[in-house]
């Protein structure tokens, strides 16, 4: 079990490193292969929460970008609280939370590959916010990762290439806050939070983190992110079809 978390949290750093996001959806995606989507979302808390704060403040600014966004997170928050979906801890519903998380990390591959078509969403921010946050944080205690609809929603803000990277991290850092709560007060069989094996995980992320920093200057970057979310459409896809019985 240790080795398969080094492994997965080793690639999943790496991929954030190097492309900035991506380390949620792709550790949830291989270790719910073996393990529930409860336990991973467990052993996500620690190494989501470092990677998360170095991405927040590795610039300055970061109560500017609270100001503004400070609608979104509060949608976040609500929604992991008051969420219209099945959470991680009624994986036996009857929309399986292993379906989602496929739907969300398919859907996500898509959104990577076709970015540039999407509109400048920052004239309708005010409205919008709250909504997109409450949407992110809803989703997030139903799979565990904040990918739709947060981080196409920021990224079609039309913000600066630092102020961007900064913008994802609050909002991961929030997530991934509200997801350690509803965790430790939804336990499934009294199951609780793993944090030992958590911060084993949190070595591997960040060597994959400082090893993705390294790749991104040695491959051109979008070639390896057309790469990278192709593969989430496939595996997403897959995961769905599985869920469902048709695989």
């Amino acid at each position: 079990m240790i080795g398969l978390v080094i492994a997965v949290f080793a690639v999943a750093g790496m991929i954030k490193g190097t492309i900035g996001l991506g380390l949620p959806a792709v550790a949830m995606g291989l270790l719910t292969l073996v393990i529930s989507p409860f336990q991973a979302a467990m052993l996500l808390i620690v190494p989501s929460m470092v990677t998360n704060l170095w991405q927040l403040f590795a610039e300055g600014g970061v109560l500017r970008l609270i100001r503004r966004f400070w609608t979104l997170l509060l949608g976040i928050i609500v929604g992991s609280i008051w969420t219209v979906f099945p959470t991680l801890s009624e994986g036996n519903s009857g929309f399986h939370s292993e379906a989602l998380l496929g739907g969300m990390l398919a859907l996500y591959g898509l959104y990577g590959l076709f970015a540039r078509s999407m509109p400048n969403l920052a004239p309708h921010e005010k409205w919008l916010s709250p909504i997109i946050g409450y949407l992110g944080g809803a989703l997030t205690v139903a799979t565990g990762v904040v990918v739709i609809p947060v981080v196409p929603y920021i990224q079609s803000l039309q913000l600066k290439r630092d102020d961007l990277v900064q913008s994802l991290g609050l909002a991961f850092t929030v997530s991934t806050i509200c997801l350690a709560v509803f965790l430790h007060q939804n336990p499934v069989d009294q199951m609780p939070i793993d944090y030992k094996m958590s911060m084993i995980a949190l070595i591997p992320a960040l060597v994959g983190m400082w090893a993705g920093t390294k790749i991104r200057y040695r491959i051109p970057e979008q070639k390896f992110r057309k790469i990278f979310f192709c593969g989430l459409v496939i595996f997403g896809s897959y995961s769905v079809l599985h869920q469902v019985g048709v695989l």
